[in-house]
């Protein structure tokens, strides 16, 4: 059997929001099944995101920022400049991943990159993403901060969406969100962990890690 084929990156740059959601249902919609996967790398101006079965209250103040409601799982997050966002347009029968699959390979990904820069980093049960600051080997409680986040919809076997990774941006924002529906939690960014990579540069640095992950044989979570 050939081994799955590499996804197609598209670059766009920095983007909309709305137009962006827009065309990844109408490229779902759109696709047959030799359609190529893709992921598509790009940042957005400020915006929260709010998911199908998303709580409004979860939105603590008003601070001028556009709120979008739409059909991805999870609840609220922000996107803004200095956050990379990767969009994984994927056929998972073809690539024989089931969704929790896919999912940890997302966090892998995450996982992966941080850790080429001495960055330990990991997932909390029933809270999809990738947190710093689990353990701080005092003995005291952890003090997680999530540093990506990442939800998905999938149709008629294939995924849109995908994942954000904070790396150089204004993180003030969060405060107006309890960040994907946890009141208090605390968030993150590569800059901070002194992760020395542009956005862009940590961008094609997730997409290396995505391509692997989805390219990669046997269980989802193994690092390659």
């Amino acid at each position: 059997m050939n081994p799955p084929a590499l996804p197609l990156l598209r670059e766009l740059g920095r983007v909309d929001y709305e137009p962006t959601w827009h065309a990844m249902m109408a490229f779902t919609a759109a696709r047959g099944p030799d359609t190529a996967d893709e992921l598509w790398l790009c940042e957005h101006p400020p915006v929260f995101t709010l998911g199908q079965a998303g709580r409004p209250e979860h939105l603590l103040a008003d601070i001028g920022v556009p709120l979008v409601k739409i059909d991805r799982g999870g609840q609220i997050t922000y996107h803004g400049p200095g956050q990379v966002v990767v969009y994984l347009l994927v056929d998972l029968n073809r690539r024989r991943l089931k969704v929790r699959e896919l999912v940890t390979r997302i966090e892998q990904a995450v996982i992966d990159l941080l850790a080429e820069h001495g960055v330990a980093a990991g997932r909390i049960d029933g809270a999809p993403g990738v947190y710093v600051g689990l353990a701080d080997g005092t003995g005291r409680p952890a003090s997680p901060a999530k540093i990506a986040a990442l939800g998905l919809r999938i149709r008629n076997g294939c995924s849109y969406h995908g994942v954000s990774l904070n790396v150089d941006m204004d993180l003030s924002p969060f405060a107006a969100i309890n960040p994907c529906g946890y009141a208090g939690l605390a968030v993150t960014q590569t800059r901070v962990l002194g992760v020395p990579l542009t956005p862009h540069a940590a961008g094609l640095a997730l997409v290396r890690h995505l391509s692997a992950q989805l390219t990669a044989a046997g269980p989802a979570g193994l690092e390659q």
